[in-house]
């Protein structure tokens, strides 16, 4: 099935071989939209990518927030969610002295974590994880979270080919952050023309192959 934009209410398959994914629902034998976004099928799950939104959290997710504040047991998170985010000094992965707190994350640090669990009260956060902790340097993008399946791409296809065309290392959050080191700026500004590019051509089908035409002529109008 191709991928395509839908709107509320559009039958986007038929026939008892498809299920209904996140943001669709099953109307006799057809599957039909309930959001407008870009639908894809994959394993005969069909689902509605929403194109516009809130970052919704969910367990597991690793997102990229700045601290806000400093309390007598953790920091706390903005992740661009609607809901406060948290860091407990139990989920820093050694010891730390309450007096010394400043210096591990201080306010206006950014900082790549996992979201550890969400409840009524927020969402808690950790960092007992590779590749997470205090981001030192390089460049922070910003895009709409809704944008960040096709900035990663099918089994990582399209941040694959940004890496390998860039040699930058890139963060992907789920919150829309993304975090990007390079050894020169000018390759990590190279990175987000190409993360910009994807996030407006989102509801484009066959993106990955356009974005290493993309990269190609950018390349060819170097030499």
């Amino acid at each position: 099935m191709e991928r395509k934009v839908v709107i509320p209410g559009e039958v986007i398959a038929s026939g008892e071989d498809y299920l209904p994914g996140e943001g669709t629902e099953k109307r006799g034998q057809e599957i039909v939209a309930i959001r407008y976004g870009l639908a894809e099928e994959s394993n005969r799950l069909v689902r509605v990518i929403a194109l516009s939104g809130i970052y919704q959290a969910r367990r597991g997710n690793v997102i990229i927030g700045k601290v806000e504040n400093i309390t007598f047991n953790g920091w706390v998170v903005d992740i661009d969610s609607p809901i406060g985010a948290f860091l407990p000094l139990s989920e820093v992965p050694r010891f730390v002295s309450k007096e010394a707190m400043a210096e591990v994350f201080d306010i206006g640090d950014m900082i790549v974590a996992k979201i550890l669990g969400v409840n009524g009260r927020g969402i808690d956060l950790t960092i007992k994880s590779r590749g997470l902790g205090r981001i030192e340097e390089g460049m922070i993008i910003k895009v709409n979270s809704n944008k960040v399946p096709r900035v990663i791409g099918k089994e990582g296809s399209m941040i694959g080919i940004i890496k390998k065309e860039t040699g930058c290392e890139i963060t992907v959050g789920q919150n829309g952050l993304i975090w990007v080191k390079g050894n020169k700026i000018e390759d990590e500004l190279f990175v987000k023309r190409a993360i910009m590019f994807v996030a407006e051509k989102s509801s484009t089908s066959g993106l990955t192959e356009e974005v290493q035409k993309w990269f190609d002529k950018q390349k060819g109008g170097k030499e």
